[in-house]
């Protein structure tokens, strides 16, 4: 990349008139990315139900990040020169947006439920990824405070609806709450997307993600860690609590046989461990584990759930496994083999809906799209997403609609971002280094 500097031209004063717009924007379509379906239903958008218009069936945010994508292309002066840029720096966000557009002609040719969460699952995430190639170090920073932000309000909304039992936006079929699910809502929606999100953020402050001070995230982490418990995620409180300890233990190992351990440090933790049993019990006796004991002694019939989805595959003729079969059939097996309340796993639920072939396509461009996304950013993002990946395959995730791929790409990038180099001197050039953001901040320009 060159970057060009001197008195003649100063870049920032230049840019910054055309820039500011989306910049906004993109703050904006990353706090409304945490609006839940249930919160939209309050200002009357019914997203999640079955009635109303289509465009409603479309989360805000997309629409935003189409209007930004739009924007880059507008601006650059050369729209089909900025597609094939965007191609050649972001190829795997590119090909994940194909992806969704394929997807989205293959249910509409087959008549299939669904054409919204092609947009929303799989659109959204690829676009926003070349959206947020070009930013520069202010906007990531204001970016990762709206994710704390975000996280922090969601975390304690979760806490005082585990406590007062009120959920205040909970999730709505057409206005229907289903009373028999009480777990915490709080803004992200679904109880496990929200346990997801969370033990993926929880697992990237561990792992130093994030510019936080050592006490504002042992505070943050202790925060979400009980909201975790209010979300009743049993996957995710399992995987956070293994990858996290793991990862614990091994720096208290690297700590100790350096030989220097901080006096103040060491006091502190062996004081803070003495009130962790005192701090457990005090939560047992106010009744703080009793929802989470009762998810891991009756799951509602999830376990089952899991066993029966292969007995549906099987059900399903060859053929019509490898193009997807007829819409009418698969509710139908799914009536007969009691899985009305979803498919728990993405990959076979999109197999039986899309078959062989579309589920293979969206595979590997996922794979690749993540892949893609770790190379972008600094070292250290290995716990966020193995808990991602892992717990994805626990419910229907990326095989429904959901914007929960978009925030994982806005976790990642704004906490593991790596930090901008100082510009060379005038008339100098420098070549970005491999996943670092100076790389692609001219590409948008002809």
């Amino acid at each position: 990349m060159r970057i060009l500097a001197g008195p003649a031209f100063d870049h920032a004063t230049a840019d910054r008139p055309r820039r500011r717009p989306p910049v906004m924007l993109i703050f904006l379509s990353v706090v409304i990315l945490g609006v839940s379906g249930g919160l939209l239903w309050t200002v009357g958008i019914n997203y999640d139900g079955l009635t109303g218009g289509a465009p409603q069936k479309i989360h805000p945010s997309t629409y935003l990040v189409i209007l930004l994508f739009g924007w880059g292309a507008l601006m650059s002066g050369n729209p089909v020169g900025y597609l094939v840029r965007a191609a050649r720096i972001r190829p795997a966000a590119i090909l994940l947006a194909v992806a969704s557009l394929g997807l989205f002609l293959h249910i509409v040719l087959r008549a299939g439920p669904g054409m919204a969460g092609a947009l929303d699952t799989f659109l959204l995430p690829g676009l926003l990824a070349v959206v947020l190639a070009e930013r520069d170090d202010d906007t990531w920073r204001w970016l990762e405070r709206a994710v704390h932000a975000v996280m922090l309000v969601n975390a304690l909304l979760g806490l005082v609806e585990f406590a007062t039992g009120h959920l205040f936006f909970p999730y709505r079929l057409d206005g229907a709450v289903f009373s028999t699910d009480t777990r915490s809502a709080a803004l992200q929606g679904h109880p496990l997307g929200n346990a997801t999100l969370t033990a993926c953020y929880v697992l990237a402050l561990i792992a130093g993600g994030g510019t936080f001070t050592p006490a504002l995230r042992a505070g943050m982490i202790v925060l979400q860690l009980a909201a975790l418990v209010a979300f009743g995620g049993r996957s995710a409180i399992v995987v956070t609590l293994i990858l996290g300890g793991g990862s614990g233990l091994l720096a208290l190992h690297r700590t100790l046989r350096t030989g220097r351990v901080p006096l103040l440090g060491a006091a502190l933790a062996v004081f803070a461990f003495t009130l962790v049993p005192l701090a457990i019990g005090g939560l047992a006796v106010a009744g703080f584990f009793d929802a989470l004991l009762g998810r891991f002694m009756a799951d509602g019939g999830s376990a089952n759930a899991r066993v029966e989805m292969f007995d549906l595959v099987a059900k399903i003729p060859l053929r019509d496994l490898l193009v997807g079969p007829e819409m009418d059939l698969v509710e139908s097996l799914r009536r007969v083999s009691g899985l009305e309340w979803g498919i728990e796993n993405p990959i076979v639920r999109t197999l039986i809906y899309q078959g062989a072939f579309m589920t293979l396509f969206l595979t590997v461009a996922v794979t690749l799209f993540i892949v893609e996304l770790v190379r972008q950013c600094r070292a250290g993002t290995a716990l966020p997403v193995i808990a991602f990946v892992v717990l994805n395959n626990t419910f229907e995730g990326l095989g429904g609609k959901t914007t929960l791929l978009a925030k994982f790409v806005i976790l990642l990038l704004a906490l593991y971002r790596p930090v901008t180099a100082a510009p060379p001197p005038s008339g100098a050039t420098a070549r970005g280094r491999r996943g670092s953001p100076d790389r692609s901040d001219d590409w948008r320009r002809p």
